[in-house]
């Protein structure tokens, strides 16, 4: 699997065109499951894993890797599912993404697939463990199931979600309340989380899953004769999304001369330089990795700030 990982130039490829890859794997049973190979930084076979005292159910050990300790938690447990008994023929998908490293233990791992986000769609309502899913799509006419691993993530590892004392001052909070914000994810978490800082800064939010809801949500108000700037403060939007990625979705908004100037700040789980080169090929105005909601909550400031100087 040492080919999971392309370069940024082949990668910003992908920008724009609403496309993705995803890693194909398998847990307990049958299904096939899949990760954005964004996420990933390299798939090995099972390492030796120590344990530690007091580490969650689910973490079935650290694993030394390349100078550090990572965590490596049983995708299948945290699922809902029991604990996957052969590790001597077992991989680690080792993941980067939300300022942190870990690995996950499958059963085994497939292979590579390019799909268009416009065939990943959301998990349909009574699938087995539907609160888990963020996205299904098909392979050969096999179901994909791909894992909120941003849930999984902060529920072994829970993240601060309030904002420090102080950042925000009581002249912005008043301003605040006058102003709206797009939130645009499909984890469920991510909305939350994102949600209850915006909240906390004072703006009022509204919150779509994915990029194609996003567009058409923005289309309808420009098509009311609403102008989009003065109705909404600014977009944070997720990059990886069923439909319509936030790439396509940043490109779209700049193509419509309606909606061309409207604040776009992309807040995504990934991580890697090459999303710098991506942000500006897209016209997004600012990119931020999640979550840090004093970070998140100052880009919020710095906007309200910005149109405080322009109309003064």
């Amino acid at each position: 699997m040492a080919g999971v990982m392309d370069s940024v130039n082949q990668r910003t490829q992908l920008v724009g065109q609403n496309r993705l890859e995803l890693l194909l794997f398998r847990l307990a049973g049958n299904q096939l499951y899949g990760i954005n190979v964004f996420k990933v930084k390299e798939v090995l076979q099972c390492p030796k894993l120590t344990l530690l005292p007091r580490l969650n159910p689910v973490v079935r050990g650290v694993a030394h890797i390349r100078g550090g300790t990572l965590p490596i938690i049983d995708l299948n447990k945290a699922t809902g599912g029991p604990g996957l008994n052969d590790l001597s023929t077992a991989f680690v998908i080792i993941t980067e993404y939300n300022y942190r490293v870990q690995g996950y233990l499958v059963r085994s791992v497939e292979r590579i697939v390019n799909m268009n986000w416009s065939d990943i769609h959301p998990p349909p309502r009574g699938t087995g463990r539907d609160h888990y899913l963020t996205a299904v799509t098909r392979v050969d006419e096999q179901m994909v199931e791909i894992i909120d691993v941003e849930k999984i993530l902060a529920e072994v590892v829970p993240t601060v979600e309030t904002i420090t004392a102080g950042v925000i001052d009581q002249q912005t909070h008043t301003e605040a309340h006058a102003r709206r914000v797009l939130i645009v994810d499909d984890s469920s978490v991510a909305r939350k989380q994102v949600a209850r800082c915006l909240q906390e800064v004072g703006v009022e939010v509204i919150s779509l899953n994915d990029g194609q809801q996003a567009f058409d949500y923005l289309r309808k108000m420009a098509e009311q004769g609403d102008k989009v700037t003065d109705e909404l403060l600014m977009m944070v939007s997720d990059i990886e999304m069923p439909e319509m990625d936030g790439y396509t979705l940043t490109a779209e908004v700049r193509n419509d001369p309606r909606l061309a100037g409207l604040h776009i700040l992309l807040h995504t789980s990934l991580s890697g330089v090459f999303n710098q080169a991506m942000v500006k090929k897209v016209g997004a105005d600012d990119f931020l990795a999640k979550f840090k909601p004093d970070e998140l909550a100052q880009r919020v400031i710095d906007r309200l700030h910005a149109l405080r100087g322009k109309s003064e």
